[in-house]
């Protein structure tokens, strides 16, 4: 892009805690970058930072004009207002697709948002390219975070398929999965979905990684949310 354009493209992480996925995130995110020629801003905070701390470099970050991507690690710690902080971004920054005017646009059928949140995105590109076909296709989405189960739902949505959340509060899920010809999994919870919940031929998307101690043992490892060794059997993951 610097030889296309003159411009090096910079994204800027704020990273607010310790949580072990959260850092691995973030620590990839930069591996990415390094790996395709784009500067990594990385501001990393404790926990007990204020709002104010934060919001204190997103604007320093919007004026930047080294900066043309802003990334807020979610989640953030409980004491913050989280929409305050998203809210903040400036949307021409927004590349995580948070900002109200971008979840707004991606929910219009006749209207693309500025940038697109990249893991559902990912979801989408993953069955292009393996060759899925989910025009008129029933798909399971297992979540509704604002960060992946409702915007890749969407997704799918514009894809023409027929979909369905799963959450909490969902009776009979295993019910409602098994009619699944798409599943897209993403949730905070190790094996949430069970082999014997998967319809023979239905294809998985597992988003997400889940942080186990077992330090006793050996050191931090992580865990994919579904129950992989059963689902191989049934399906195309």
């Amino acid at each position: 892009m610097k030889d296309a354009t003159g411009v090096v493209p910079g994204l800027a992480v704020i990273l607010v805690g310790d949580r072990k996925d959260s850092a691995t995130y973030v620590r990839n995110k930069k591996k990415a970058c390094e790996a395709v020629g784009i500067t990594s801003f990385e501001i990393c905070l404790p926990e007990d930072s204020t709002e104010e701390d934060v919001l204190k470099y997103i604007a320093d970050y919007n004026e930047n004009p080294k900066v043309h991507g802003i990334l807020i690690q979610l989640p953030l710690p409980r004491h913050m207002n989280e929409a305050k902080i998203l809210d903040a971004v400036s949307i021409d920054k927004d590349v995580d697709g948070f900002h109200p005017l971008n979840t707004g646009l991606l929910a219009k059928r006749d209207r693309e948002p500025f940038f697109v949140p990249c893991t559902p995105k990912g979801c989408i590109e993953l069955l292009h390219r393996y060759g899925i076909s989910i025009k008129g296709k029933r798909a399971v989405v297992i979540g509704r975070s604002d960060i992946v189960g409702s915007p890749v739902s969407q997704l799918l949505q514009k894809e023409d398929a027929t979909v369905t959340i799963v959450h909490s509060r969902t009776e009979n899920p295993e019910e409602i999965v098994r009619q699944a010809d798409i599943i897209v999994s993403a949730t905070g919870r190790a094996n949430m979905v069970r082999g014997s919940w998967i319809k023979p031929g239905a294809v998985i998307i597992d988003v997400g990684i889940n942080p186990i101690d077992v330090s006793r043992i050996c050191p931090i490892f992580l865990l994919f949310y579904m129950d992989c060794a059963a689902e191989k059997d049934s399906s195309n993951l």
